[in-house]
């Protein structure tokens, strides 16, 4: 178990403003746990970075939100979950940690770009990113055929030919998840075979709407004159040859970072960078730090997921802050007898 040092002198007055917890992020599992501290009257701050939202702020719809069957915009979602906790009087800083420090042996501070902030308790939901293939005409093409989710996605291209980037056991879920909606589905790999489990690649190969395309790079994503995608150019990665193929979305499925880095030396993490919690709960193996959504999630990633940790992960911060002050209340009797 991972513990915080405890700092050489536990009597130097705080330079920080101090809170009960601090939540780290800019997302569903953040904002959600934002509004249930707001409701336990937790006094919380959320430093939720420069890009707030988190990944379902990529969505140009969101299909699959329970409750919301008008397919609202994706950035609609953690926006308006931003506004629910502010509306119970919780305190957002546009600010993104960068560093925590130990102080007074069991209390944290966390520096950011512009200001510091001291707690009791943290609650980290940084999320995790897609690895992206690093072409201009990928980022250019984002929301306009170019996904990462086929479950988010997938709907919009109902029937419709696609691609699947990726050789592991990601690209075949998101081709199983194509197919079901009557996709015909090119899979993409750079090497000869697969890495995906012996039934993933039987699937692969066996699929009547599945085709493969190895070891073949992706050399371009081709728009059509509307600035939505309308195909792909591969590159053969032994002999150079190259061709093109006419599709009407690629999906990207070559792994997600999660963004757990700040917590490296706090928390134990798994090999993948996943932050580790105990069973269902939000519970790291620090005392007192939590951790919520997609930077804990390396199998689901949807933003209903993510809110229903950051919901976890408060209810455990306040359950952990209440008897904290039980024991510190008691330790105090007992000193004063």
């Amino acid at each position: 178990m991972t513990s915080v040092p405890e700092t050489p002198d536990p009597d130097e007055r705080e330079p920080y403003p101090s809170h009960d917890v601090i939540v780290i992020g800019g997302g569903p599992a953040a904002y959600t746990a934002m509004i249930y501290l707001a409701g336990e009257q937790l006094d919380a701050v959320c430093l939720e970075g420069f890009e707030s939202g988190g990944q379902i702020s990529r969505a140009s719809k969101v299909l699959n939100y329970p409750g919301l069957p008008d397919s609202p915009a994706g950035v609609d979602i953690p926006d308006s979950m931003r506004r629910q906790a502010e509306g119970l009087g919780a305190t957002f800083e546009f600010d993104e940690a960068h560093t925590i420090e130990a102080i007074h042996g069991d209390r944290f501070a966390v520096h950011g770009s512009m200001g510091s902030w001291a707690a009791n308790a943290l609650i980290v939901a940084t999320g995790s990113r897609p690895v992206e293939l690093g072409l201009e005409s990928e980022k250019r093409l984002q929301n306009r055929g170019v996904a990462y989710c086929a479950l988010c996605d997938g709907p919009f291209f109902t029937g419709k030919r696609v691609a699947v980037v990726g050789g592991g056991d990601a690209s075949v879920e998101q081709a199983i998840t194509l197919t079901n909606l009557g996709c015909k589905v090119v899979v993409i790999h750079r090497r000869d075979e697969f890495r995906a489990a012996q039934s993933g690649q039987s699937f692969l190969h066996n699929h009547p709407d599945v085709s493969t395309l190895t070891p073949y790079r992706v050399d371009e994503i081709l728009a059509t004159p509307e600035g939505i995608v309308g195909g792909i150019r591969v590159e053969h990665t032994e002999t150079g040859e190259q061709h093109e193929e006419t599709l009407d979305a690629v999906f990207v499925a070559i792994g997600h970072k999660p963004a757990s880095d700040l917590v490296a030396d706090l928390v134990d993490r798994t090999e993948a960078g996943h932050i580790q919690v105990r069973g269902r709960t939000g519970m790291t193996s620090c005392p007192g730090v939590f951790a919520a959504g997609d930077v804990i999630d390396p199998s689901y990633r949807q933003a209903v997921t993510a809110a229903a940790s950051g919901c976890v992960a408060a209810i455990d911060a306040a359950r952990w802050l209440g008897h904290r002050a039980i024991d510190n209340n008691l330790a105090a009797a007992s000193t004063n007898r």
